[in-house]
Order: C-alpha cells, then structure tokens, then sequence
C-alpha cells in the first residue's frame, strides 16, 4: 500500500490494498532527534550593536625633526705638473752671489751703522688705524633733577679703568651753598642700553659738592670735597648706604671749601690710600683711613703770607700773616715730594712734603701743620683756578701749567720764577687746565665768563692747544654748550685716552672723542718741546 496526496482535499489518502489493522498499529519507541538552524546562528553571528555615537577615531603621535646635516670643504687638487715644478730644484749661481756679497759687504756694514746711530724715529710709534682730524662729541650727560636745581657741574672724574665718568653737582656763582642739597652722579659708558639722562648711581649729598677723585686703582671709590669742608668717600658698588668714610665736623675739617682733592699712595701700608685735600683756608691736608668709618688726619700743612718765599722780581705779598686761600694742586709725576699750588692772590708756588718749618699761627690742629712754600712764580692777573704737572719728564725743565681769571695759560719752569711762555687763551676766566697724558706737547683749557644767567653771559669753550701746530693760539675752540654757560672742569681718560670729558654750568658733561691729531705723539716730540723752552729761555 502506498500514500497519495489528494489535492482537492490538501490530505494523504491510501491507494492500493490496505494492510491489515494490526499491521498498520503496532507499539514501538524511537530515539530523539535535534535539528540546528543554521540560519539563526548564521544571522546571530552578523548583527552588530547600534549606537546614535560615532566610532572611534585612529589618532597617532609623531615627531619632525630636520635632517643631520654635515659640512663638508671643496678643494682643488693640485696638478701633477704644478707638484713637480715646485719639486724641482732651483738653479742658484753661489760663486756669484758669493761674490756680490763681497763686494758689497763694507757699504751696508757702512749704512747699517750710520741707521742705528740716529734719532730720527725717536718716540714715533705706528699707528694701523686710520687718521681722524675730526673732534666728535660721543656722548651728552646730565641729571635732570639737578638742573631743574640750577645745579652746575663742578667736578668731573674718571674711574681706574676708564670706562665710568663721574660729576659732582653744586654752584659756584652764588647761592645759599653750604644748606643746598646736590649730587654725585656716575655713568658707565660702557654699558649697552645707556641712557643719558639716567646716570647709573645717583648719591645724594647734604651740602654741595666742589671737587671729586676717583681712586687711582680700585674703581667702585671716590672721594669728594664739600662747601662746608668735610671730605667724604663712597662706594659707588654699595647702592643703599655709600659713605664707606667722611672727615665728619671737628677741630681739623676744613673751615672754607674744599676746592680739590687727591689719593695718595700710603708708605707704611701698600694696600692703603691717604687722602689729601686743599681749601681756601690755606690749609693742605692729609688724611689716614680708619676702621671705624671715620678719616683721622694724618699731617697738613699751612700756607701764611709771611712764610711764603720772595723774589726781586715779585710784588711783595700785602697779606702779612694772613692765611693763603689754596685753590689748587698738582704733584710731579717723578718726584712724589714735590708738588704745585694754585693761590687766590694769583701765585702759583712750587711747594714739598719734606718741609720741616712749622706754620705760624695754626693752633687747634691735632698735629702740627707745617710751611711747605719753596718758590713763587710769577703771577696771573687774578685767583689762579688750576695748575697741572706735565706728566712728560726731563730734568732739565720740570714743566707745569696755570690758568687763572686773566685769561691766561702760563707754562712755567720750576726752576725760574717767570714764565717760559704766556698765552692769552681767551678775554674770559680759564676755570681749568690739563696736560695731554699722551702728547707732551697737547693740553686743554675750560673758559667761560664768571657769572652765567639767564639775561647775558658769554660762551663757554673747550680749548685743545698744540705746541707742535702754534704756540700762540688753540689748534681747536670748541663750543661747549647751546646755552653758552661757563665750562667749569674738564678731564683726559688715562686708559681710553681719545675721550676728554668736560662739565659745565648747564649741568652737563659732554664727552670729546679728540682726532687722532690730539693722541698720537710725533716723533721727537719731547725734544722739541725742550727746544721750544730753552728758546724762550735764551
């Protein structure tokens, strides 16, 4: 029997003879059967979660760094032809070189001699740079809250290495001095970024300030001189308190201004200075450092009328006993016991720290001050404001210069009492004077009209004088100031020695690049200034 399945019907009849019943019904078991999908498992391993996020983003560090470069040298080889010929011996002819040589043996031994006898080329030195006739100003310095003042320079002074300038401010036309605050001001002109109306220290000072001195070595000192005759020195690498010594008021201060000062060496300590400082007192003193602040005196001496050498063919002096008003003072370079004073009546006077004689009339000092006058020259028409030792030196002469309220520039010999030359520099006062500190035959002179205001006054000037060029009239006249003001001091740069620095009554400080006219000495320079003073000696 089979089944058919009946359309119709949609059900399974049987076609053929049907079995029996109970061949068609039996009782059987069968074992279980399971059946995977594969397409639910197919379709479970594609899904994937859904999210409204984006998907991750890939990111990646790197670093950029340039290529390693390498320097690398090009040369030219040499060619074998050229190695050859500089190979190849050269040809010399001896036996005629021989005899040239002989033949002119005795004229070069002859000339050879006759060269190195001569002095031709003394003192000439060659100079690689090249030549400047021209005198430049380098720099315009000033300190506006002191000219706001009226507060004029008084005083310039260079530090031991030449690259710091510094000015005292003060009056000296006039004016309650002695209760007037001023100023002691520094600029390192080496410094970048320098600005000229910034001074790089400014120190305030109680009374005005009339002269300074930087110490001789050690450049962070200096010294002043005040109206009211106390001595002070600062140390310009201490910002907050400066004064490292002062004098202090006491029986030995100075009663008048102290119109200069100078560092001297110490005999008995090497790593010491003494100060020494000269006023219209008539009093020259010296002073010792000690280790409480305080400057102790050390000697001094007096100048009296009386005690003052004369000569025929001087004026005599009308003073009597009276006090001498010193203004000025310069040493020799080669002789540290001698030295030369500027005086108010006009004299200049050869003067020595060996003098033994007592002061007459000096009561009240500490130690006893003592008569250093040997000789007195002939005088200026007026106070003499400056004198200067030339720092070029021959026995014979021991030259000083001396400028006063006469206009006049006298070079003097210490060894005769008149001048060897007279030069009228100006119509007005000379406030200053310096010797060129590398040409024997240079030096400067300050000028400008005693009083200076606002109605009249006449122009200040720097005056550059060159005895090689004329010994009657500067090589150069330079006009300090716009405002036409008095030039009051002025000073050469030891180390940087092209810059003249010169101070004025506007309150400025200009700074001079000089030519090289100015700085470079010609040969047989000194000679010639020996030559000029024993023709007008003879």
């Amino acid at each position: 029997a089979r089944f058919h399945g009946n359309p119709r019907s949609g059900r399974w009849e049987l076609v053929g003879p049907r079995p029996p019943l109970a061949a068609m019904f039996a009782d059987g078991t069968a074992p279980g059967a399971d059946v995977q999908s594969l397409w639910r498992s197919a379709r479970s391993a594609r899904c994937e979660a859904k999210s409204c996020q984006t998907g991750r983003i890939s990111t990646a560090e790197t670093a950029v760094q340039s290529h390693t470069s390498r320097d690398a040298g090009v040369q030219t080889d040499q060619s074998k032809d050229a190695v050859q010929d500089f190979q190849q011996e050269v040809q010399v002819d001896y036996t005629s070189l021989l005899s040239f040589l002989q033949r002119v043996e005795d004229a070069v031994i002859k000339e050879l001699n006759k060269n190195w006898k001569s002095r031709a080329f003394d003192g000439f030195e060659v100079n690689w740079t090249d030549q400047n006739e021209t005198v430049l100003c380098l720099h315009t310095l000033s300190y506006p809250e002191a000219q706001d003042q009226n507060l004029q320079v008084t005083s310039v002074s260079w530090n031991a290495t030449g690259s710091v300038v510094a000015c005292s401010y003060g009056r000296l036309d006039g004016g309650d001095w002695s209760t007037e605050k001023s100023y002691v001001c520094t600029w390192n002109l080496d410094r970048r970024g320098l600005n000229p109306q910034r001074p790089d220290l400014v120190v305030d000072v109680p009374s005005s300030v009339m002269c300074l001195a930087f110490h001789p070595s050690q450049p962070s000192l200096i010294a002043g001189g005040l109206f009211g005759g106390e001595l002070v020195v600062w140390d310009t690498s201490r910002t907050e308190d400066p004064v490292i010594w002062r004098t202090g008021m006491t029986d030995d201060t100075h009663t008048d201004p102290v119109y200069q000062v100078n560092w001297l060496p110490d005999a008995k300590h090497r790593n010491r200075a003494r100060l020494l400082s000269v006023s219209t007192d008539g009093k020259i003193l010296v002073w010792r450092e000690e280790r409480d602040g305080r400057l102790a005196l050390a000697e001094g001496f007096a100048m009296v009328a009386q005690q003052i050498p004369r000569s025929t063919q001087l004026k005599k002096f009308a003073w009597g006993e009276a006090a001498v008003g010193v203004t000025s003072l310069s040493f020799s370079h080669f002789d540290p016991r001698v030295f030369v004073v500027g005086v108010e009546g006009g004299y200049s006077l050869k003067c020595s720290t060996a003098a033994e004689t007592l002061a007459l009339h000096r009561a009240g000092s500490s130690v006893p001050l003592r008569a250093p006058a040997e000789l007195a020259f002939s005088p200026h028409g007026g106070p003499v404001y400056s004198v200067s030792c030339s720092p070029f030196h021959r026995q014979v002469l021991n030259l000083f210069l001396s400028c006063g309220t006469d206009g006049q520039v006298h070079l003097h010999s210490m060894l005769q009492t008149q001048p060897l030359v007279s030069l009228q520099l100006s119509k007005k006062y000379l406030f200053c004077v310096r010797w060129s500190p590398v040409r024997p035959l240079v030096f400067a002179a300050a000028s400008g009209e005693g009083n200076c205001n606002k109605c009249f006054c006449f122009v200040g000037d720097v005056h550059l004088f060159d005895f090689g060029k004329s010994s009657q009239k500067p090589a150069v006249s330079i006009k300090q100031a716009a405002g036409e003001c008095p030039v009051y001091c002025l000073e050469f740069n030891i180390k940087q020695t092209r810059l003249l620095a010169a101070g004025d009554a506007t309150g400025t400080v200009k700074v001079w690049q000089l030519s090289s006219d100015f700085t470079e000495q010609g040969p047989r320079e000194m000679t010639r200034l020996e030559q000029l003073a024993s023709e007008i000696t003879d």
